[in-house]
């Protein structure tokens, strides 16, 4: 509960999860709109939704078929809470399934990508939004499709291949849609959450950036007392707005630990130093440990290989200086929701997941020190603003994820110090460039690769037999999927002369067209 008696948690809305690949988006559209809400697994427990005490329940999408034994379920307690319901394609079809209506399977006619979808009734959920007898544009992901409706429900929409594309049950606020609307091909998909969670679900709105770092800051100051607090801080966006928030909540009992390892971007550690030493007046410790890294690494070119010996030389030097910091007793990391969402999904088995994470693994559980995790709660998007609001430069807040390995995954093969350091200027002038010609954040994520390869180049009159950088930049939603993105040729023919004038150790630049899948973001 904030200054003003305001709990922002009073207001919240539970996702059903039956495995969809856009669970998380439901999420945070939902956020979007102002309402707090929570991912869990279908199996949660009856008691457990009851515990929870929805404004209102999203049934999310899935690649199960409802008509399968063994098929995920609604919990019984959704549909005893007396609070709205809202099913989204596989939790459209559960809901019709459990309430008595039918499912058939699929016999050639299902819908996958753009579909057209015909207002034929009137509902809250669309009403001023989309005119009765209106078409509108939806997102479908179905094999499936409802055939014959549960008591009290009427048909509100169709499409070409679904009957039943939007059906409600006004009286008991129950609705289903067999399509996605919080993609962003659905138009007015995200306003049809926000009416749901809003208007239907009579949500005020109380999850807004202001209230949540009060909030945040409250429960820190309430859970560590007048303890002191240790952070292992990276640079990275996440332990970045931890180390802000946390030095507004409690000020010099903060000491963040920066490990320089030799493996981060072009002046980054001064960088960090700079934005929290400096500005802020932030306590931090920098360890420079760029020889032991390296020294560890050397040899080692298999891509897990590397990532355990970052991940533990990591712990290793941390824990070091952890144990000179006797009077600390909490430690603070910056895990946020969509860990927590997939730790869980993970454990329980019911999602099918595709995502795969370059991080660094977290701190032993054998450590001294107490837990506070004060970003659990939030999506990134949400993380990336309240960096802002907390006074966090623009450009470290909303820069383009970067491995827990840091180079040592971007460059291909053994990682050594003269690598490193070609990768880290050539990366330099391309993001440079990037931000020059204002494309930086039309990608999602863009960065320079070491390939451990010799090209023969040609510098003036002489003959040059140097190394290969290659170019990445995607474009995603989600970082599930992504696809490359088309930068303009004139612009790739700017940096790589740039890059090939500019570092010695690079005759050849070559641009990364693959998407995901079949490759994935990094290449490591």
């Amino acid at each position: 509960m904030n200054s003003a008696g305001v709990d922002i948690h009073d207001e919240r809305i539970l996702i059903v999860d039956f495995g969809g690949q856009t669970t998380q988006l439901i999420a945070r559209r939902v956020r979007e709109a102002g309402v707090y809400s929570e991912v869990h697994p279908w199996d949660i427990t009856n008691e457990r939704v009851r515990e929870f005490a929805p404004r209102g329940v999203i049934l999310s999408g899935g690649p199960e078929s409802v008509l399968n034994e063994g098929a995920p379920t609604v919990p019984t307690a959704v549909f005893e809470l007396g609070v709205p319901v809202l099913g989204i394609c596989y939790g459209q079809q559960a809901m019709v399934h459990a309430l008595g209506g039918q499912v058939v399977a699929a016999s050639g006619e299902a819908e996958f990508g753009y579909a057209a979808m015909r207002v034929v009734g009137s509902t809250a959920l669309f009403d001023g939004l989309v005119q009765e007898g209106a078409a509108l544009d939806v997102w479908m992901s179905h094999a499936d499709r409802v055939t014959e409706l549960p008591e009290s429900f009427v048909k509100v929409g169709v499409s070409d291949n679904a009957p039943f594309a939007a059906i409600a049950d006004e009286a008991r606020h129950r609705y289903g849609i067999q399509f996605h609307p919080e993609v962003t091909h659905t138009v007015q998909g995200a306003e049809m959450l926000t009416r749901f969670v809003r208007t239907i679900c009579g949500c005020a709105g109380l999850w807004t950036p202001a209230n949540i770092i009060e909030d945040a800051v409250e429960r820190v100051r309430e859970q560590v007392g007048e303890d002191k607090v240790l952070l292992a801080l990276s640079g990275g966006v996440d332990s970045s707005v931890v180390a802000a928030l946390l030095h507004r909540a409690i000020g010099d009992k903060l000491t963040c630990v920066f490990v320089d390892n030799g493996l981060l971007r072009l002046g980054e550690g001064d960088q960090v130093m700079q934005t929290f030493a400096d500005n802020m007046g932030v306590h931090v410790i920098r360890v420079d440990a760029e020889a032991r890294f390296l020294s560890a690494l050397a040899g080692v070119d298999d891509p897990e290989a590397k990532r355990k010996v970052i991940g533990g030389l990591f712990i290793e030097v941390f824990e070091e200086e952890a144990e000179r910091l006797t009077e600390v007793t909490w430690l603070a990391q910056g895990t946020i929701y969509p860990d927590v969402i997939e730790s869980a999904a993970s454990s329980s088995g019911s999602a099918h997941l595709i995502k795969s994470h370059h991080n660094v693994g977290g701190l032993p559980s054998e450590m001294r020190l107490k837990l506070v995790e004060p970003l659990r709660e939030l999506f990134k998007d949400e993380v990336r603003q309240i960096g802002k609001d907390l006074g966090l430069p623009v450009s470290m807040v909303m820069r383009h994820p970067f491995p827990g390995p840091g180079l040592g995954v971007r460059i291909l093969g053994e990682v050594s110090k003269s690598a490193a350091d070609t990768l880290r200027q050539a990366d330099a002038i391309y993001i440079e460039a990037l931000r020059r010609h204002d494309l930086y954040d039309k990608v999602s994520q863009a960065f320079c690769v070491f390939l451990p390869i010799k090209s023969v180049g040609v510098t003036g009159d002489g003959r040059r037999y140097a190394h290969v950088i290659a170019l990445r930049a995607v474009e995603t939603i989600d970082f599930m999927t992504a696809r490359a993105a088309q930068l303009p040729y004139e612009f790739l023919d700017e940096v790589s002369r740039a890059i090939c004038n500019s570092v010695p150790d690079v005759s050849r630049v070559v641009y990364d067209v693959s998407s995901k899948p079949p490759g994935t973001i990094e290449w490591e």
